[in-house]
């Protein structure tokens, strides 16, 4: 060890830690940002299999209102449509049910970005739960899939920025 460049190496050293810390921030917040989720969003699900069968091939449809805290999403929605064995109908006013949203983003860098969304909805007579499973298609679009307690239904999700 050479004790009469130790300090200019440690300078260097120090220097460029810092500067290789600046460029891995910057392609993380500039390159490559989080998905942007918060906003108003709406939802279209398509039941593919229930244990329910009047449910299959029923479309729901929904609003959002999401925001993201770092990983965390939150946000409330209220169903809209339906388009079911028993009719198609829209849902206005007091008629709507209300639902509450908790989820997450998965930040992929080498893929694209994957988010969770965890739905309660006060449903007429009963809660019930959906949990969805979608990924970033474009910036305006998150494709993927449901799974529902209600009749054990399954199906295809499309969750994008203007209304169906």
């Amino acid at each position: 060890m050479n004790f009469e460049t130790f300090w200019a190496d440690l300078a260097v050293t120090l220097l460029g830690g810092v500067v290789l810390t600046f460029l891995f921030f910057l392609f993380r917040e500039r390159v490559f940002p989080p998905f942007d989720i918060t906003g108003k969003w709406y939802l279209q699900m398509t039941t593919e299999s229930s244990a329910y069968n009047p449910y299959k091939g029923m479309i729901l449809r929904y609003v959002l209102v999401i925001w993201r805290e770092g990983g965390c999403i939150k946000g409330s929605a209220e169903k809209i449509y339906e388009n079911s064995s028993t009719g198609e109908r829209e849902f206005i006013g007091k008629s709507r049910t209300r639902a509450i949203i908790n989820g997450s983003l998965e930040k992929n860098y080498l893929s694209k970005d994957r988010i969770f969304l965890h739905v309660v909805e006060d449903g007429h007579g009963r809660q019930s739960t959906n949990f969805y499973d979608v990924v970033a298609t474009t910036k305006t679009e998150l494709a993927g899939t449901f799974k529902s307690m209600v009749a054990d239904q399954n199906g295809r999700v499309l969750i994008q920025r203007a209304p169906f």
